[in-house]
């Protein structure tokens, strides 16, 4: 029967994998009737479980790993403030790896992983990650695993975000309070779940003031010469807008340098508005309005999470999806004493 595995053993009894991982590890979480159903099979099949599993609860490496698309971002350097605090208090260290935002390299860090050499694993994807199978592994071996920020939202694994769609409706909304009515998203390209979820409260906001045929959706990449052209273009068409409002701070550094090479002036000729951490952001000519993320916060939520994982202690449900929210500071580069009553 070596051709049985735990997803097929989890098909058979129409469970999840992680529920199947969970049972044999006897989880408090799992009912004791699941637990009989789960055992009662595996051992009809004679299934063996992987040792790996075993092997990590049994000998700890008092190691976690966490895997980020970029450490330019001031946002990720903030949640592994976050992370090392937590993980100091556990008496833990952390290996930090850096996918830069591609697939194949976050692939090959979960593969190298998987020998053992960490007790858990906290992850925010990168934005070319559109297939989830090298993390489903971790979960259904029964490996610790809590997703932050950019999370895969058809997995059964914690994750910890902020409240992007509510935040972007609500700087969308400022902006039109302002008198505009063509606001421009530049949105990171992909299917990342904090695009979707960014983009979703613009449109929100569009639709709620009747401005939904005005929307204007710029999908950027992180090649700053080719994000470049594509905002130079947006200001050089005829029907020009007259926001920005940038998903990440990089493409609000680019749209300020745009600016002033096009002689466009902010926030008279167009209003700014960005999701940014940066600290610096006050010290912009004019100073940039933002959408601060509770960065550090989130990763101390994901920290403690993973470390009550590890130590195979149950989640409280509000621990399964952790929404904590980020704050709208709003500055020069779209002043509120422009606000249309």
């Amino acid at each position: 029967m070596s051709n049985i595995t735990l997803k097929k053993i989890a098909e058979e009894l129409k469970l999840s994998p992680s529920t199947v991982s969970r049972s044999l590890r006897d989880s408090h979480e799992i009912s004791q009737e699941t637990k009989d159903r789960v055992r009662a099979l595996v051992a009809k099949l004679d299934f063996q479980p992987n040792p790996h599993a075993s092997s990590l609860r049994k000998n700890k490496s008092k190691t976690i790993a966490v895997i980020i698309p970029e450490i330019e971002n001031n946002f990720f350097v903030q949640v592994l403030n976050g992370i090392e605090e937590i993980a100091q208090k556990n008496g833990y260290h952390v290996l930090i790896y850096i996918t830069h935002e591609n697939y194949q390299r976050e692939v090959d860090i979960l593969h190298m992983l998987r020998s053992g050499r960490v007790d858990g694993i906290m992850i925010s994807v990168a934005s070319s990650t559109t297939n989830f199978e090298h993390l489903t592994a971790y979960v259904e071996l029964g490996v610790p695993l809590v997703f932050f920020d950019r999370v895969c939202e058809i997995m059964d694994a914690p994750c910890v975000t902020t409240d992007d769609a509510q935040a972007a409706f609500e700087a969308t909304e400022h902006l039109i309070k302002t008198g505009c009515s063509k606001i421009a998203f530049l949105s990171l390209d992909g299917n990342l779940s904090i695009s979707s979820r960014r983009r979703s409260g613009y449109l929100e906001a569009l639709k709620q003031y009747g401005l939904l045929n005005n929307k204007i959706i710029v999908e950027c990449c992180l090649d700053d010469e080719a994000t470049r052209q594509k905002i130079r273009s947006l200001f050089l068409r005829e029907n020009k807008p007259d926001a920005i409002f940038t998903a990440i701070e990089k493409f609000s550094i680019t749209t300020y340098e745009v600016c002033k090479e096009l002689q466009i002036k902010i926030p008279e000729q167009v209003k700014m508005i960005s999701f940014s951490n940066l600290t610096a952001a006050s010290l912009f000519n004019p100073s940039l309005s933002a959408i601060i993320q509770p960065a550090y916060g989130i990763g101390r939520e994901s920290a403690d999470i993973l470390f009550r994982l590890i130590d195979r202690k149950k989640l409280l449900p509000t621990q399964k999806k952790v929404i904590i929210p980020s704050h709208l500071v709003i500055r020069e580069s779209s002043p509120v004493q422009q606000i249309v009553l």
